[in-house]
């Protein structure tokens, strides 16, 4: 079984913070809103890296949805990635954030590496007590700066010393 690297959009691929020079500004227009988003164009090959050297499948994991492939995938260099549905919105049981029983339900036995701005204790504790789930790596990332080297290398790290990594 594949590995997964679930990506989440604001927080992670979009950060909070103004403009930077590593980063381009995009309107994007979903239905009647518009919405400007700060993308680093190096993240996708960075990502594309990473699954194809641990054998990863690449995942939308993002209130963003299909509109992920639509705005954000081709201006980072991605190509259509498979979406994991995000409504409805469930209420929490556990103190865990609304996408995290979506999450479990389409990762279901396969290992994962989840990289979201908001995930923590509670979620790590519904996956592993509440759904059973112990093969993934919940990385948090600092809204304000967004994805980094540090947090590709904690997944690297992790799929390649746990064994899940295809490319080991």
């Amino acid at each position: 079984m594949r590995p997964l690297l679930l990506l989440d959009v604001d927080g992670v691929l979009n950060p909070m913070r103004g403009p930077s020079p590593d980063f381009r500004a995009y309107r994007c227009l979903i239905g009647s809103e518009v919405y400007t988003v700060h993308l680093n164009p190096r993240h996708g090959r960075r990502l594309l890296d990473l699954a194809l050297t641990t054998g990863s499948e690449l995942v939308w994991a993002t209130t963003w949805e299909d509109h992920a492939n639509d705005w954000i995938a081709p201006r980072i260099g991605l190509p259509s990635l498979p979406v994991i549905p995000m409504s409805p919105e469930a209420p929490s049981e556990f103190g865990e954030m609304f996408k995290t029983p979506h999450v479990a339900a389409y990762a279901g036995r396969r290992p994962f590496v989840w990289f979201d701005d908001q995930v923590w204790a509670e979620d790590e504790e519904y996956l592993r007590v509440h759904r059973g789930l112990a093969d993934f790596l919940l990385v948090h990332v600092d809204p304000r700066i967004g994805l980094t080297s540090r947090h590709l290398g904690m997944a690297h790290e992790w799929l390649t010393l746990t064994g899940f990594s295809q490319g080991s």
